[in-house]
């Protein structure tokens, strides 16, 4: 494993372990609060740190998982795994937002009202402090490793501000200013945004595992980088993916046919060169072809860069 991939690992499993120790602490905070008042918005704020705990020990052991290097099993690395402690997150956070909702829908219907608010508006401000500053550590790490399973944790942290705002104002309502039904009302509130966050992480997740290729800005950057190689003659089959931290690509380059072995090789090892200096880390696979052969059909075969075969072209006549 080499001195970024270290660093990888140790800033991912730094901020999974900042998840869970906040967690924990909420957690425990939420439970008296809520034994206190009695509010089904503080309870659907538990539900939602007891989410984050579990979510969060999920991603702790996925990016520990992922940050094995490559062996004989697994050649590809065990970046994928971040993808799977996502999907777990994931299917939580679903079965958290529906029982919030039937909560919500039975205090609604039964016409209960909070019996205390002080504890959980204390306990909320509490919350909101705490989630701060773990958002701006798991951003600097996101920023960092661009890791998958921090981010879909980090897509939890960020509701939980708008949660504990809500709780705040559905116990100000609801006991301050008598308004029928807003506690359950802002339960029900929650109950939708960790639907809509869990949608939002899936689609991710599943990208990741379904091997989904490149944004197209970043299949274009990537494709800029080998235009500038003087002997490229064309590229076609470009095949992308990420797992986990993990850029992979490959591709076939067209090279005058004419070259010797050692000269393509030469080349390759130029492009790759040229590739790790703009995209580090990214692991790549180069076929070489002879100008003019292509053996693939349908938009594998599509020349990706036909400037390279003007310029060709241009430098032939």
């Amino acid at each position: 494993m080499n001195a970024e991939e270290l660093e990888h690992a140790r800033l991912t499993r730094s901020a999974a372990v900042a998840s869970i120790t906040v967690a924990l602490l909420l957690a425990a905070a939420k439970t008296w609060a809520v034994w206190q008042s009695g509010s089904t918005a503080m309870l659907g704020s538990l539900a939602d740190t007891t989410l984050d705990l579990m979510a969060s020990v999920a991603t702790l052991v996925g990016v520990t998982i992922a940050a094995q290097p490559a062996d004989e099993n697994h050649r590809f690395g065990h970046g994928k795994a971040e993808a799977l402690a996502a999907m777990f997150q994931v299917v939580l956070m679903a079965l958290s937002a529906f029982g919030l909702a039937i909560r919500a829908i039975e205090q609604w219907l039964n016409g209960g009202r909070v019996a205390s608010a002080e504890e959980g508006i204390a306990v909320s401000v509490i919350a909101i402090l705490a989630t701060l500053m773990l958002l701006l550590w798991q951003r600097h790490v996101i920023r960092r490793t661009t890791s998958l399973a921090i981010a879909t944790d980090h897509l939890h942290y960020q509701s939980d501000l708008l949660l504990n705002l809500a709780v705040i104002a559905a116990l100000v309502l609801d006991r301050y200013l008598a308004v029928p039904g807003a506690d359950p009302m802002f339960g029900f509130a929650i109950a939708l945004w960790l639907a809509w966050g869990a949608w939002q992480a899936a689609g991710r997740a599943i990208d990741h595992l379904m091997d989904t290729e490149w944004p197209e800005q970043k299949r274009q950057a990537f494709l800029d980088v080998l235009a500038q190689h003087p002997e490229l003659r064309g590229v076609h089959d470009l095949r992308t993916r990420t797992s986990g931290a993990r850029d992979f690509v490959q591709f076939h380059a067209a090279v005058d046919g004419n070259m010797t072995v050692a000269e393509a090789h030469q080349i390759m090892d130029e492009l790759g060169d040229q590739i790790e200096a703009e995209f580090p880390g990214v692991e790549v696979l180069i076929h070489p072809d002879p100008q003019g052969l292509v053996d693939e059909e349908g938009p594998a075969a599509e020349e990706l860069l036909p400037e390279l075969t003007q310029r060709s072209g241009d430098e032939t006549s």
